[in-house]
């Protein structure tokens, strides 16, 4: 259903891969998608492709990989851990990333919502906090968050956490809260990354995507006209 296409940041023309999937029925919006550590893996690329046969187009742009760089063929490989977490950090766990965001959102017509897991939570959390034209954000499971967490969100914004994730302390999850006690922020019977396949929790899943997804559509992401 999707297929790789390339676009161009903004501010100095830099290249990057995208995994677009159109809307397969009345349009509801926009969905810029953001990965986890991985990149566009065959999870991000399914889960794109099942949210565009519910009327949204989706993007999920490649934040830390070369233009030219192919897109994973497995949903994790241990072996590079290491050098794709020292690819996370070298842009301050999405900071750096956010033209990439920004040119996926003025691509698609609006209304234009983001979503993002683990990496690409706290990526989503400084596309509430920094991106223009955003209609609302829903963050999974963003371990860095914690570092950003005296910015506020522009948008609506929503958050889902593991209770028993154990890369992301309760500790982090309650300062966040006590920051920011208007958001909605979701614990969950689950670990880390609970809708991926690694750390899948089928409860926990259907749940948050559910709350992701009123949200998007409470802010905009109505069916409109195919």
């Amino acid at each position: 259903m999707g297929e790789r296409i390339a676009l161009a940041c903004r501010e100095d023309g830099s290249p990057f891969a995208v995994w677009h999937s159109p809307p397969q029925e009345a349009r509801r919006g926009g969905i810029v998608m953001l990965h986890a550590i991985w990149g566009v893996t065959p999870h991000i690329r399914a889960l794109s492709d099942s949210l565009a046969e519910q009327g949204y187009e989706v993007m999920a742009p490649a934040l830390l990989d070369a233009a030219d760089a192919d897109f994973p063929v497995e949903d994790t490989t241990p072996a590079i851990l290491d050098a794709r977490m020292a690819l996370g950090k070298a842009t301050g766990w999405g900071v750096s990333t956010l033209p990439r965001v920004q040119a996926c959102i003025e691509a698609m017509e609006g209304p234009v919502s983001v979503m993002g897991f683990c990496f690409g939570g706290t990526t989503a959390w400084l596309a509430a906090c920094r991106c223009e034209g955003v209609q609302a954000v829903s963050a999974f499971y963003g371990g860095d968050i914690i570092a950003y967490k005296d910015e506020p969100p522009k948008v609506p914004t929503i958050l889902h956490f593991g209770k028993t994730d154990p890369m992301i302390p309760l500790a982090d999850v309650e300062a966040i809260r006590d920051t920011h006690p208007e958001l909605p922020i979701h614990l969950y019977e689950a670990g880390h990354a609970f809708v991926a396949p690694s750390g899948h929790h089928a409860d926990s899943a259907r749940l948050s995507l559910l709350r992701t997804l009123q949200l998007f559509q409470r802010s905009g992401g109505r069916k409109g006209e195919a």
